[in-house]
């Protein structure tokens, strides 16, 4: 069964509808496929940074966004065997967003989804699997896909396809793309464990010898993530689902109280982390971005907010020629990357040294942990200390990142009456 659209967005996150949302406004008929019936999954990346709120702002979802469930994190802290030192002071942040607002993906998604489907020229087709790609010669006509309900497979042609469907990206692999891979020293066991009214409030980092782990305030429980040896995942899960419980224990003592909520190995999740990067992001009638294009690594929690920056530049260069001649030249492609390319570069190349410098030397030590002490800390943390007005410079690398982009004029609105309610949230502060 065939359709058509002028633009076909492969994947459903945060990327491919913030770009579907913008390029609707645009007036382009674009079409956003989702492989899953709706977005209740246990997301990893749940961070809404403030440079994505101002976007919010600017396409008048600001007040409709703040309604929704959500904790507020305007302090990052570390827990070091020296002792607990801030490390990021987001009241420092230019701008109204002082803070990384902590939502449901789901939620955030099911905004946009609702934004979009207010214009005429948007549609969303959920439990649509795509598995290949059309062609006419070397150029992307569409993709093929199955509807995940009846099995039944389409086609959708397209003047151009986009993929946001992530690190794993099928379009990816359908046009024979392979990015270029840096070698990363871990993986990140992914689980929750319950949380105390009296517990710490916001984000904790804690930071030894073998150790990394980081804690995310939920609400009613922490999102953990814990950090392993690259490759090591199935020799510890050997050992029991006891060897974890005993590094949280010895990491964090006072979440000794409910380490018995992991039960088994089937509550703790793995990622395998990347970081990688395609040397071309288009091809005629194809374009990548986000996690298709750069996947990212976990450190500084930047890849949803790149992704979504990625999203707003295409729609801005790529929709006065959609509108215009109904197709985006391979020039204005490039263009994407060109002005994305930098500030992917840039944040990979933290991260990299943040793996070599500090991650992979103390992954591979023995997970010991020192007891805290009046040791000397870091001289950057030192400084930091020295000198509070510093800390406003990761707050705005992790919160804004090196090029935040802005909604363009046409995609622009006013902020519905009674929509919604600036009161939502709560702000929360790290230990």
């Amino acid at each position: 069964m065939g359709k058509n659209t002028t633009v076909a967005v492969v994947g459903g996150g945060p990327a491919g509808m913030v770009l579907g949302l913008l390029l609707a406004r645009a007036g382009i008929e674009v079409t956003v496929l989702e492989k899953h019936a709706n977005f209740l999954r246990d997301f990893r990346g749940d961070t809404v940074h403030a440079s994505t709120l101002a976007l919010l702002d600017d396409l008048g979802l600001g007040e409709r966004f703040a309604a929704l469930p959500q904790r507020r994190l305007d302090r990052v802290a570390a827990q070091l065997d020296g002792g607990l030192v801030q490390i990021a002071d987001m009241s420092r942040l230019p701008g109204a967003h002082k803070h990384v607002a902590l939502v449901p993906q789901w939620d955030f998604l099911d905004l946009l989804a609702d934004a979009a489907a207010d214009e005429a020229s948007f549609t969303l087709i959920r439990n649509a699997d795509v598995t290949g790609l059309l062609r006419d010669g070397d150029r992307t006509t569409g993709v093929r896909f199955t509807d995940r309900v009846t099995g039944q497979e389409h086609e959708l042609t397209a003047a151009l396809t986009v993929a946001c469907d992530g690190r794993h990206s099928a379009v990816r692999a359908a046009a024979g793309l392979r990015p270029r891979g840096f070698g990363v020293p871990m993986d990140v066991w992914w689980f929750r464990l319950p949380r105390r009214a009296d517990d710490v409030d916001g984000g904790l980092g804690r930071f030894t010898a073998g150790h990394f782990c980081v804690l995310i305030d939920r609400g009613d429980y922490w999102q953990c993530a814990y950090m392993i040896r690259k490759g090591s995942d199935k020799a510890l899960r050997a050992k029991g689902i006891g060897e974890l419980r005993r590094r949280m224990v010895a990491l964090v003592p006072w979440l000794g109280d409910r380490v018995d909520a992991l039960e088994s190995w089937d509550d703790v999740k793995l990622l395998d982390v990347r970081l990688d990067r395609l040397r071309r992001w288009s091809r005629d009638g194809l374009l990548l971005i986000g996690d298709a294009a750069h996947a990212m690594s976990p450190v500084g929690g930047v890849g949803i907010n790149l992704a979504v920056a990625d999203a707003v530049a295409a729609a801005r260069i790529l929709a006065p020629e959609l509108r215009r001649d109904g197709t985006a030249s391979t020039t204005a492609l490039r263009r994407v990357q060109l002005r994305r390319w930098w500030p992917t570069a840039l944040v990979q190349g933290g991260q990299r040294l943040a793996h070599r410098a500090v991650l992979g030397k103390a992954l591979n030590g023995d997970p010991q942990v020192t007891p805290p002490s009046t040791g000397t800390l870091p001289l950057p943390i030192r400084v930091a200390r020295r000198f509070p007005v510093l800390q406003g410079i990761p707050a705005r690398l992790v919160a804004i990142g090196p090029l935040p982009e802005r909604a363009p004029a046409w995609a622009r609105r006013p902020e519905a009456p009674g929509r919604g309610t600036t009161s939502g949230g709560d702000s929360v502060r790290s230990a």
